[in-house]
């Protein structure tokens, strides 16, 4: 009867040692397993290396962030840092603590040594978290200087390729090479080749854990040319003309951390001058959306 009791208790006790309670006071570890890991100072591998950790170094986590976390890192201009979820695993356990200074042996008979001085590191307070701002902030980024991609038009069905680059003055350049062949009202096809060198000028950045918002105004010169053919693939040009016109646009640029070399836009503008070829008008209002893969 004794040893059932016992036995009861010890049950009772290691329950609730190993209640969920008591494991989710523990906080948030990444353990390294890769044989290094890089520490930047966003999410985002385009962003300042801050720091490297060897394989089995344990970082407390404050926050998780997809496929990034944020670590503390105390040598940080904020007290954080950001590491790829797979330099490591994921784990519940005691904070990493600060080595200590090793013990010396004394030989009986003889004076003891004093040991030779150990550096120490010494845990610095943690830094509270930062409280949301009342208004967006604006920081200027760190990559994205040369992409190139394609284009959609949705004004007239059309489709290209785009060349952005961009400087650390917030100017950049954008070259477009689009094809457009929209349905006409006369039996015949009409096609528009388009060449629009551009002049881009983006007045601020939004940069948060998750999204890179670049909005931007444009300007630049469009050369078209145009043809009017009959609806069969082999039918000679019936008529065709050259226009040369001015185009003003605006959007924004949007980059996620998951995909940080990648970015999605959107623009709108308008085209002069408002002229008719067979029935279909390539200027006016113009709306488009073009991705853009920075090599840069």
């Amino acid at each position: 009867m004794i040893r059932q009791s016992a036995a009861i208790s010890i049950s009772v006790l290691m329950a609730a040692w190993l209640s969920p309670a008591w494991l989710s006071a523990q906080p948030l570890v990444l353990t390294v397993s890769a044989a290094s890991a890089d520490i930047y100072s966003s999410p985002s591998t385009g962003s300042p290396v801050i720091g490297h950790v060897l394989r089995g170094t344990r970082l407390e986590v404050t926050r998780e962030l997809g496929s990034w976390v944020k670590v503390w890192w105390p040598i940080a201009v904020d007290g954080v840092g950001y590491v790829h979820i797979t330099m490591g695993t994921l784990g519940r356990g005691a904070a990493p603590e600060p080595p200590r200074p090793a013990s010396v042996a004394v030989r009986p008979g003889t004076e003891p040594t004093p040991p030779a001085p150990v550096p120490v590191t010494i845990r610095a307070p943690r830094p509270p978290e930062p409280t949301p701002p009342a208004r967006l902030v604006y920081v200027t980024p760190q990559t994205h200087l040369v992409g190139l991609g394609g284009l959609v038009g949705t004004s007239t069905l059309g489709y290209g390729a785009t060349a952005r680059a961009w400087s650390r003055d917030r100017l950049g350049v954008q070259l477009a090479a689009s094809r457009y062949a929209p349905s006409s009202v006369v039996p015949s096809r009409v096609t528009s080749i388009q060449f629009e060198p551009s002049l881009l000028y983006a007045p601020a950045n939004y940069v948060s854990d998750y999204l890179w918002v670049r909005p931007y105004l444009g300007s630049g010169v469009s050369f078209r040319r145009q043809t009017l053919s009959g609806l069969t693939p082999d039918s000679e040009p019936l008529l065709s003309g050259n226009e040369v016109g001015v185009q003003v646009f605006g959007g924004s640029e949007f980059t996620f951390a998951g995909v940080p070399r990648f970015a999605l836009s959107a623009d709108v503008g308008y085209r002069w001058p408002r002229t008719s070829f067979a029935g279909v008008d390539f200027g006016g209002p113009s709306l488009s959306v073009s991705g853009h893969w920075y090599v840069k």
